[in-house]
């Protein structure tokens, strides 16, 4: 299992990168695994400001389907849309091409809140 030291995590297994007031934000190796295999993603929120830890969409796999919780504060001004048509880039990749969405944040300061890389990685065990 993978897992980048540069980014940080929320205990819904998502990963964060923040550049400028930008976060692109997916779910971690832990969480695709756990899931399976991924067959369908729903993000219906693009344009939409949602507060921290508000349902931002749902990923359906073989397994189950499970809601998508914003890890930080702000608005949706990117979908990953390339999973519409291919959502198994999410197991194949998860911090590259797995993306989810793109948020300008509105709330600097959640970063700071979020798990570092040994946190997450004592969660996870």
């Amino acid at each position: 299992m993978s897992l980048p030291t540069n980014l940080r995590y929320t205990k819904d297994h998502e990963w964060v990168n923040l550049n400028g007031d930008i976060a692109t934000i997916g779910i971690t190796d832990f969480a695709q695994g756990e899931l399976g295999d991924i067959v369908y993603v729903e993000i219906e929120t693009e344009g939409e400001t949602l507060e921290q830890e508000e349902v931002f969409g749902s990923v359906e796999a073989v397994k189950t389907v499970s809601d998508l919780f914003m890890p930080l504060s702000g608005e949706i001004i990117e979908f990953n849309e390339a999973l519409e048509s291919s959502p198994e880039a999410v197991n194949e990749d998860p911090y590259g091409k797995g993306w989810r969405i793109k948020v300008r944040i509105s709330d600097e300061s959640q970063f700071d809140h979020l798990l570092d890389f040994d946190a997450y990685n004592e969660l996870i065990g």
